[in-house]
């Protein structure tokens, strides 16, 4: 009689944060998943070991994984499921040379950041974080027809730098506010798109920093827009104007931005993410004309869920043969 046949045992996973518990439940019914207890980044030695030990890696913005950990000795992970849209934080050339198949979630979180977009854009206007903090120190000393005058935003100038999927629908509730809206991208939007947000293109990107009212980051990480906004670029930005940034933080100069703040040469800011993360330009942490979140962008329980279970269906795809739907390497 012959040996009884053992059953293939599901692939390894190690998913480096905590997600929502809906997707971990998914997870472990599908794989075999090792969780993150303690919700903190993994350490490199952990991440060097996570290469040799599963078949695949769910990572997060915190996980770097860069040339020299995909070229571990002895490696067997075979895919990087991405929980987030941006994948600076992976080396992808290197994944691609190594045969490494790496995902991210896309579409996930599109409607979330969208609206912290917004959010960011009516807190800096009507200086609702510095208005709050007043009143938390107890100096607010009632209704003023001059106190904290801020701006409104109806028929002021959107310029999105950037026009992809968070963009456009940025675009879409700016409009909703009384918004115009102009651009500036690598390509052009369709004729269509363009029609149904009202938006239309800026020459260059100096020139629609010149020209908005609001200037709102939305082009992914990495060396080619580092300091996207610096020194130079926020010189020709109004008086008046408003930088929102909930991209990536290398995409503006910190220090640089600190100082335009400081001595009034722009508006205001709203941030949700830092060059140095979760490190902070410590000037801008003294300023009152900017807002300060941390990195909240995609932080409802619609979008994190939703994000996790692409990052889960993109496994699921590569495992069972299929193409992953969110491959980008």
């Amino acid at each position: 009689m012959s040996a009884p046949r053992v059953p293939p045992q599901p692939p390894s996973v190690l998913v480096t944060r905590r997600l929502p518990e809906a997707v971990e439940a998914r997870l472990t019914a599908q794989f075999r998943t090792m969780l993150s207890e303690s919700d903190e980044p993994v350490r490199r030695d952990a991440l060097e070991a996570a290469m040799r030990e599963h078949d695949a890696l769910l990572t997060t913005i915190t996980d770097r994984i860069d040339a020299a950990l995909i070229a571990s000795e002895g490696r067997r992970v075979r895919i990087i499921a991405n929980f987030g849209t941006g994948t600076d934080h992976i080396d992808v050339d290197a994944a691609r040379r190594a045969g490494i198949v790496v995902t991210n979630t896309p579409d996930a979180l599109t409607e979330a950041a969208a609206e912290m977009t917004i959010l960011l854009m009516l807190m800096a206007a009507r200086r609702a974080g510095e208005g709050e903090r007043v009143l938390r120190a107890g100096e607010w000393e009632g209704w003023g027809p001059t106190h904290m005058i801020g701006q409104g935003l109806a028929g002021r100038t959107l310029g999105l730098v950037g026009f992809g999927r968070i963009a456009q629908r940025t675009a879409a509730k700016a409009r909703g506010l009384g918004m115009s809206v102009r651009y500036f991208s690598r390509s052009r939007a369709p004729a269509e798109v363009e029609t149904e947000l009202g938006a239309t293109p800026a020459e260059s990107l100096a020139a629609l920093a010149a020209e908005a009212d609001v200037l709102s980051l939305h082009v992914p990480g990495g060396p080619a827009t580092r300091h996207l906004i610096d020194r130079e670029m926020l010189t020709r930005m109004k008086p008046t104007a408003i930088l929102v940034n909930t991209a990536r933080g290398s995409v503006v100069d910190e220090a640089a931005l600190a100082e335009a703040l400081a001595e009034r040469r722009i508006g205001a800011a709203g941030l949700d993410v830092y060059e140095r993360e979760p490190e902070v330009e410590p000037m801008l942490l003294l300023l009152p004309n900017v807002v300060l979140l941390p990195h909240l962008g995609s932080a409802t329980i619609e979008a994190r869920t939703a994000m996790g279970m692409q990052a889960a269906d993109n496994l699921e795809d590569y495992f069972s043969g299929r193409q992953p739907r969110n491959r980008v390497a």
